[in-house]
């Protein structure tokens, strides 16, 4: 059970940025009260509780500081070009912090590993990281991003010119190539989405 020392208005303008939504308190000694992903937050002075089954990426909103976050991320496509989907996950020393998968519009393979990491960018700024290693199974990816690779691609040296903003970001980042095991839980998230698409 995370007990995040903040002020709680401070932590209630987070959650409410983020868009969960506040609800009042159930005791005189409660500020208020928040549900997110099978937890709840319940803020008292100087503090804020969170309780439940996974409390990980409700507490991750309110933290203070940015901390560190491992970002995987797949992609795939059926066809190339064809159907297409996406899978990520973010994760810290405490935990899974967000984790998902959607079908994206036909596309190839390179490109929707391209969206993947672009999503878990995303989510990781959404939670104000500091510093994010991503992890991908994509070489081409990795490489070009690092710049090491040419992007000759019009489409995909787009998507490296957004992937680097959005590294550059973050006050410190890197990117590494993985095995496929080592990216087992993107690449399930991504082929999930498959079947529920």
């Amino acid at each position: 059970m995370p007990v995040i020392e903040c002020d709680a208005e401070d932590a209630r303008e987070r959650l409410e940025t983020a868009g969960v939504a506040i609800e009042p308190a159930n005791t005189d000694h409660e500020r208020w009260r928040a549900e997110r992903d099978g937890a709840t937050a319940v803020a008292y002075e100087g503090k804020v509780v969170v309780q439940g089954a996974d409390p990980v990426r409700l507490a991750a909103l309110l933290r203070e500081t940015g901390g560190r976050a491992h970002c995987y991320f797949d992609g795939a496509s059926r066809g190339n070009p064809g159907p297409a989907a996406i899978g990520w996950i973010i994760v810290t020393s405490e935990g899974i912090v967000e984790e998902g998968g959607e079908r994206i519009d036909d596309t190839t393979n390179n490109r929707a590993e391209y969206e993947a990491l672009l999503r878990v960018l995303d989510a990781a700024r959404e939670y104000d990281f500091d510093t994010v290693d991503a992890r991908g199974d994509s070489q081409l990816v990795v490489e070009q991003v690092r710049g090491a690779w040419d992007t000759n691609d019009p489409a995909l040296r787009e998507r490296r010119v957004r992937a680097r903003e959005l590294l550059d970001g973050f006050d410190e980042w890197s990117i590494e190539h993985v095995p496929r095991e080592a990216n087992d839980r993107a690449d399930e998230l991504a082929n999930e989405a498959f079947e529920d698409g």
